[in-house]
């Protein structure tokens, strides 16, 4: 998926959170964005998706206008063409890992038992579909959010911090499990973090401060 913003702005009430943002992340591209803490780094993550406003500027997937579309256009585009990878996992706790990982698929009418176990093989977790979230270590909770965000073959994954829970071994894994499956798939990757060891993945490396975006 081809995503283009040109000129975007935010702002919350009277505060500017960032301006004057243009970037574009080509099909099968993985391009990380840094910053100081509190420059809007996970807003604009949510601003990538639809997610979240904003006061100018747009936002194209694939020459589609996000700001054209009304709140279920959104959110349809999104569960057919995003995925999304969270600091904080978001698993389910009542259901079991493959529950958790089939969940993109039941929500577009097409369960695939088959494709969800190879995500959980993919990931390093073959055999723990029956297991439920609390019976996992916090690396095997993300390798789950990972699993899930693409076991629907996303064509943009969006990850904010994914290894920012984690200790450097077991984030590396993480890691390298993202990267290694988003290849495989030829999903273009935005990922939001603090870490280098995540940036050094990256095709792209972007700064962004509150005036605009920059090569880092």
């Amino acid at each position: 998926m081809n995503l283009h913003i040109h000129n975007l702005g935010k702002r919350y009430g009277n505060t500017p959170v960032f301006a004057n943002v243009s970037l574009t992340v080509e099909p099968g591209e993985f391009v990380a964005i840094v910053g100081e803490s509190g420059v809007g780094k996970s807003t604009l993550l949510n601003c990538m998706a639809g997610l979240d406003t904003w006061d100018s500027g747009t936002v194209h997937l694939d020459g589609t206008d996000l700001g054209l579309l009304d709140d279920d256009a959104r959110a349809l585009l999104r569960r057919k063409h995003v995925g999304f990878v969270f600091q904080a996992f978001h698993v389910l706790g009542h259901l079991d890992v493959a529950q958790n990982v089939a969940l993109p698929l039941l929500l577009l009418n097409t369960p695939d038992d088959a494709r969800v176990q190879a995500m959980l093989d993919a990931v390093g977790l073959n055999g723990m579909g029956n297991r439920l979230p609390q019976q996992l270590s916090g690396g095997q909770l993300q390798r789950v959010a990972i699993a899930r965000a693409l076991v629907h073959r996303p064509t943009l994954l969006l990850a904010d911090e994914p290894t920012g829970n984690l200790d450097p071994t077991t984030a590396a894994k993480v890691m390298d499990a993202l990267v290694s499956q988003t290849r495989a798939q030829g999903t273009s990757l935005v990922l939001v973090t603090h870490s280098q060891a995540a940036t050094a993945h990256a095709d792209r490396v972007l700064h962004l401060r509150g005036d605009g975006i920059a090569v880092n």
